[in-house]
């Protein structure tokens, strides 16, 4: 049965770092995934919000994303307020997901752990029948996702992943996905200017994303994978399920 994902991040390109080969067997299952980009990034060094959203397209139809929509949040100024959570609420009541990836709690950018921690409130807000919220001249239902994983950003998890997924077979579309924004990452071949180098647009940036597959691949015996981080406990209805 297909399912519905709301994957919520502070910037376009933080997804496509951390957990685009899960998102591509996600749709390649027939699953529906909506991506929350919660700013434009606008105080980004390189390139401009513009191009940014037309590279997070591009890497949106890499990956087979039904919908991509912006909150409009103030870049570098996410705070954790009813004016920020709300624009979430609604998401989530409007797209009714039964599954969320968020950031993970800690993080290098203060932008992704405010943003794990409006999706922590927004996601139970969303499910009271008292907070009132309307879309498009509409009165929203409660909702509430069944479930919430954080994919890995830049600094390590606090533990071991609860979570990895095997994204071998998929890890090109990954790559791609991520190549999609040349403004942003070492592609001297689509993208050339005189802006300065960021952390993330040394060429050896894209190197250690790949080593982090790598290494998460190596730990489940895959070639690569990606790591999630369970909010809640994860249940089985049978051992059997693992094996």
């Amino acid at each position: 049965m297909s399912k519905t994902i709301l994957v919520v991040c502070a910037h376009p390109d933080d997804v496509e770092l951390s957990c685009a080969g899960t998102i591509k067997i996600l749709t390649d299952e027939g699953h529906r995934v909506v991506f929350i980009e919660c700013t434009r990034a606008e105080l980004s060094t390189r390139g401009t919000p513009a191009l940014r959203s037309q590279e997070a397209e591009t890497a949106a139809q890499i990956l087979g994303v039904l919908h991509r929509e912006c909150l409009g949040l103030p870049d570098g100024a996410i705070e954790n307020t009813l004016d920020h959570v709300m624009p979430l609420v609604g998401a989530i009541r409007q797209w009714r997901p039964s599954l969320m990836l968020i950031p993970p709690p800690v993080e290098r950018h203060p932008d992704h752990e405010a943003v794990h921690a409006i999706s922590r409130r927004a996601a139970f807000l969303a499910g009271l029948a008292r907070i009132e919220t309307t879309r498009d001249g509409q009165s929203q239902a409660p909702w509430r996702p069944t479930r919430m994983l954080c994919y890995q950003q830049q600094y390590d998890f606090p533990r071991h992943a609860d979570v990895y997924v095997d994204i071998t077979h998929v890890f090109e579309a990954k790559m791609a996905s991520i190549r999609a924004f040349a403004s942003q990452f070492h592609v001297p071949d689509a993208y050339a200017s005189d802006e300065p180098q960021t952390f993330i647009s040394r060429p050896g940036f894209i190197e250690e994303i790949e080593a982090r597959a790598r290494y998460f691949g190596g730990r489940i015996g895959a070639q690569y994978a990606e790591g999630f981080l369970a909010i809640e406990p994860l249940a089985v209805r049978s051992l059997g399920d693992l094996v």
